[in-house]
């Protein structure tokens, strides 16, 4: 994106509206440009250019900060020393959290105090402020369409395509989180009184749905087979296009039909089965008219391969062309966005290298500085490693799955072999000193070395999914040399899969489908399991409604494991509340197998005594839980914008 940022920039730059950084400043200011309307907007090149700000405003939820954190749900906790990060506040209940200023450090991606939607810095963007910047650019532009004099009818509708598309994505993001806004699709005059109520979720996903719906008209499938795109050809996969836009439909409308948006905020999780038919319906039409363009190879997209010569440190194989790791981060491939051929939705991550300044050095243990800088660390709550299944398909707790509290690692699904460091796991793949190999092979056993609350393990398990457990400071992987780049997608492929197989299953259970794709949504789940070489669903599941359902979830749950979807997803499944989603767990085990055993044989291999799971806290959630508090500064300018409930 840094490239292809530059295209537009100097000349957006020549007319570029003032800064808006929070909702009141947002809502106040005046539509002035620094030149004449005339010359911003008369020609394709110079309005790209008031666009392609906006693109620069979407916040990396992984470099934002030099430590942050995006997983809020029951997938995650950290080491104690992280405790000021979001992730904890969550645990404590305090939603206030995710404003600046409300944390001892501003590490969030939601909010910022000081934010510069004109800098390629990382840590100058954020959500909150971003997102009412570009509602307001977007709706300027729109108001300014018929400036667009200078253009082909296929310029033209790239220019609008993208604005009705960001005006949209920018109001849903602050839905997920906020519920029900004023749906900004206006530029609000100073001069006049705010009265724009807030609307209710569903009423807010109507208005993003028919922008979506047009932004999916206008825009191509392929900025580079069309004329304005092939003067940047190869430089504009991070432009809005139609498949982005038809994803964000589908997606916009699943939300609104979810048990929360249905049914309201609640306990006791009765009603979390309990859909809008037929908004589901009419997400599963939009995503099956994106999956009917990706599966009939009509687009640039596809399910990055899952074939690998060693998944532990993920090599590929000979034969594979594409690497599912590849989605999440690269290295050895000259700084290579990630994504492979499957993200879909991604902002720009333009200093690369600053991915080694934070990210890729919060995963893994910190004992004797074998991962070095900040002692933070992501990891993996066992209750949510538990939701990886059998290599057969099958849950851990059916009957018939043939797990093995004595081997707990083995014959697990081929995705915990990739995204879970579990013990006796070689960590170290380099030389090392001698007096410190103890730490080449994991000890995470109960009392091992690496299950220090402090600087290690709390739960029994670290995460390398999102960065490989080569990012050490023996491996190397993220010296200058490794040029190792992390970034996380909004939106992919395989996510589709799964979202239209919950709308389907909403209204029609396994057999459920789209009138336009040829898939079921039990064929949508298969698709995944069969990529990675994991079991179909087993008939006991898809012959119930809720049960499928149920495994839905869990193949979600695992599939987009630490992507930053979990506490959205029990948020709108009335989960957030509930046991089991409401406790985190670590895993405690004694070693049978000596020191040598993981020297010469397969850790997954290894039998252990006493297996069990032992409680690390409880989440006393209450139905104020299901949304975050609004800000007060920006619920006190008029009436009618209302705080949540209970805040």
């Amino acid at each position: 994106m840094k490239k292809t940022y530059k295209i537009y920039l100097l000349c957006g730059m020549l007319f570029m509206l003032p800064g808006f950084f929070s909702c009141e400043s947002y809502l106040d200011k005046s539509p002035d440009s620094t030149v004449s309307e005339i010359e911003a907007f008369k020609n394709f090149t110079n309005f790209q250019g008031f666009v392609e700000e906006i693109y620069n405003c979407i916040p990396d939820k992984e470099k934002c900060y030099w430590t942050t954190s995006w997983n809020w749900g029951d997938d995650e906790i950290m080491n104690t020393e992280g405790d000021w990060h979001m992730t904890h506040q969550v645990d404590l209940g305090n939603f206030w959290g995710w404003q600046a200023g409300r944390l001892s450090q501003a590490g969030s991606w939601l909010d910022k105090s000081s934010t510069d939607p004109t800098s390629t810095n990382k840590f100058n963007h954020a959500l909150w402020p971003h997102a009412w910047y570009s509602i307001r650019k977007a709706n300027i532009g729109l108001a300014n369409l018929d400036k667009l004099t200078e253009a082909s009818q296929e310029e033209k509708d790239i220019i609008a395509g993208q604005l009705y598309f960001f005006r949209a994505w920018w109001h849903f993001e602050l839905m997920e989180y906020l519920g029900g806004l004023p749906y900004v699709d206006q530029v609000l005059s100073s001069s006049e009184k705010l009265t724009l109520p807030r609307l209710t979720y569903q009423e807010c996903a109507d208005k993003a749905g028919a922008d979506f719906a047009k932004a999916a008209e206008l825009l191509p499938v392929d900025w580079d087979k069309t004329t304005v795109g092939r003067r940047t050809a190869g430089k504009n996969q991070l432009r809005a296009n139609k498949i982005m836009a038809l994803g964000y439909l589908g997606k916009n409308y699943l939300w609104a039909g979810s048990p929360l948006m249905k049914n309201g905020a609640q306990t006791g999780g009765s009603n979390t089965y309990n859909y809008d038919v037929e908004y589901c319906k009419k997400a599963a039409e939009a995503f099956g008219q994106l999956l009917s363009l990706v599966e009939s190879g009509k687009t640039q997209y596809s399910l990055a391969e899952f074939k690998y010569k060693d998944i532990y440190s993920h090599v590929k194989a000979a034969d594979a062309t594409s690497c599912f790791s590849d989605i999440f981060y690269t290295t050895g491939q000259s700084w290579l966005m990630p994504g492979s051929t499957e993200a879909i939705f991604r902002g720009p991550s333009t200093d690369f290298n600053g991915s080694n300044w934070n990210t890729t050095k919060t995963f893994g243990p910190k004992v004797n500085g074998l991962v070095e800088h900040d002692n933070i660390i992501h990891q993996p709550t066992a209750n949510y490693v538990n939701l990886y299944g059998m290599e057969n398909g099958l849950p851990l707790n059916d009957p018939e799955s043939g797990f093995d509290p004595k081997q707990p690692f083995k014959n697990r699904d081929p995705r915990f072999y990739h995204d879970i460091v579990f013990d006796g796991f070689k960590y170290v793949n380099a030389t090392m000193p001698a007096d410190q190999e103890f730490m080449r092979y994991t000890q995470l056993y109960t009392g091992g070395i690496m299950r220090s609350d402090q600087n290690a393990s709390r739960t029994g398990y670290f995460i390398q999914k999102l960065v490989p457990h080569t990012a050490n400071k023996y491996d190397g992987a993220y010296n200058w040399s490794g040029s190792l780049h992390v970034y996380l997608p909004y939106m992919r492929l395989g996510d589709i899969y799964l979202m239209y197989a919950e709308a389907c299953t909403a209204f029609g259970g396994a057999t459920g489908k789209s009138s336009n794709f040829t898939k079921t949504a039990e064929e949508a789940i298969n698709t995944l399991r069969e990529r990675v070489g994991a079991g179909k669903l087993n008939a006991k599941y898809t012959a119930d409604k809720n049960k499928m359902m149920d495994e839905v979830r869990r193949e979600r749950a695992v599939e987009l494991s630490f992507e930053g979807f979990r506490f959205n997803d029990l948020q709108r499944w009335l989960l957030l509340t509930e046991y089991p989603y409401n406790v985190k767990t670590s895993q405690e085990f004694d070693r049978v197998e000596n020191n040598d055993f993981y020297k010469t044989n397969d850790p997954k291999n290894a039998r252990v005594a006493n297996f069990r799971e032992k409680q690390i806290l409880t989440r006393q959630f209450g139905t104020k839980h299901y949304w975050f508090p609004l800000k007060v500064s920006d619920t006190s300018m008029y009436p009618e914008f209302g705080q949540n409930p209970g805040w």
